[in-house]
């Protein structure tokens, strides 16, 4: 049996050309970056280009990069560094669809009374109101937080305007861009964002390893200490060889970028044709702007984890939504925050492309899906 995969957007696969320099460092610089000998001297030199080549590729200076262990990381470390530093409580407006890295920090924070949180709305096609920002402001607001792009819709969020508005009243903003890093250019330098979070395994990077972006000046408490490890805002021995491969995953990701967006919107577009021909399909989301390789379908009357297990039984891989809440059996929150009943929301199936998705795979999927949702129902 083939085996198609449709789930880029929980990871992707690593490219061999990442694997190939992560090998170099694993086995001949072994040192540990901090110590002063040869051996920590390579080991460290790594990590000073790898903070150079992602420094460039967002056009901000490398001592604004933080490396951590991933995305979840990142958020937290932006979340608890920023609002670590009140000495009362605070303030935070967020999106109701933001990744459960950012909503559960904030959750707990607001829970044991270190701040208040505000939500903005979405509409019934997942898009936000900048002026709704606006609104919610307040004299103590200390952090807005909203992510660049969707993980289950794909939608692109206005993150300069909502940037502007924060920048004017002088409130830090934290921009969770782990969907949208490595598939738009993304320059930090001008974008008005204080914050922005990415991770490996989403670029074809490896896995446990991602980074935060923190501009400069802006004063972050950390959130691992124990060492003076990344200018001491993040403690631990570097992941030396993870970083490395961030970095040329990144640079591989961003040179390939703009043939790859318009052969994965062919593909997308391919895949959603089929779909829009099963009686009671339909797609979410905001399908006039949003990422190139995403699809977020919902199949009246079938649950998202019926179709997914079958869908694997032809050797198909796609998810219902989130990779970090599969397995719960929740509806999913975003599209109970775009106004769809628990039921809808059940039933939501998130197909996404990627750099080895092939056109036949697309047809494959095509063929299978209608004869699957049929005999499900």
């Amino acid at each position: 049996m083939k085996k198609v995969y449709l789930d880029y957007n929980a990871t992707t696969p690593l490219d061999l050309r990442v694997k190939q320099v992560i090998d170099r460092f694993l086995v001949n610089s072994y040192g540990n970056p901090s110590s002063l000998h040869w051996a920590g001297a390579e080991a460290r030199k790594g990590i000073d280009e790898a903070h150079s080549i992602v420094a460039g590729s967002f056009g901000v200076s490398p001592d604004e990069i933080v490396f951590t262990s991933g995305g979840t990381e990142s958020a937290n470390l932006a979340i608890h560094g920023i609002l670590g530093n009140l000495q009362k409580s605070g303030h935070v407006i967020t999106s109701s669809v933001e990744h459960h890295a950012v909503l559960e920090p904030l959750q707990t924070l607001a829970q044991i009374g270190r701040i208040e949180l505000s939500h903005l709305r979405v509409d019934t096609k997942g898009r936000l109101n900048p002026d709704d920002v606006v609104r919610l402001i307040r004299e103590e607001t200390a952090l807005i937080a909203v992510m660049y792009a969707n993980n289950e819709t794909g939608n692109l969020f206005p993150i300069e305007t909502i940037g502007r508005i924060a920048r004017e009243r002088k409130i830090p903003f934290f921009c969770d861009g782990v969907q949208v890093a490595g598939k738009r250019a993304i320059n930090l330098g001008r974008l008005p964002v204080d914050l922005f979070s990415f991770s490996a395994h989403k670029f074809y990077g490896p896995k446990g390893v991602g980074g935060l972006y923190v501009r400069k000046g802006l004063k972050l408490k950390p959130l691992i200490e124990g060492g003076a490890q990344e200018m001491k805002r993040r403690g631990g021995t570097e992941n030396v060889a993870g970083i490395i491969g961030l970095a040329q995953a990144l640079k591989v990701s961003l040179e390939e970028m703009e043939r790859e967006k318009a052969r994965l919107k062919r593909l997308r577009d391919l895949l959603e044709e089929r779909i829009r021909s099963i009686p009671g399909a339909c797609i979410y989301g905001d399908l006039e702007n949003r990422l190139e390789n995403t699809t977020f379908a919902g199949f009246d009357r079938i649950d998202s984890e019926t179709i997914l297990i079958a869908l694997d039984r032809h050797g198909i891989a796609a998810s219902n939504g989130a990779a970090c809440s599969s397995g719960t059996l929740e509806p999913s929150h975003v599209l109970m925050a775009m106004g769809f009943s628990e039921r809808e929301a059940k039933g939501a199936v998130r197909f996404s492309v990627g750099r080895f998705t092939t056109e036949e795979e697309i047809h494959t999927v095509g063929e299978k899906l209608p004869e699957i949702v049929s005999h499900l129902r």
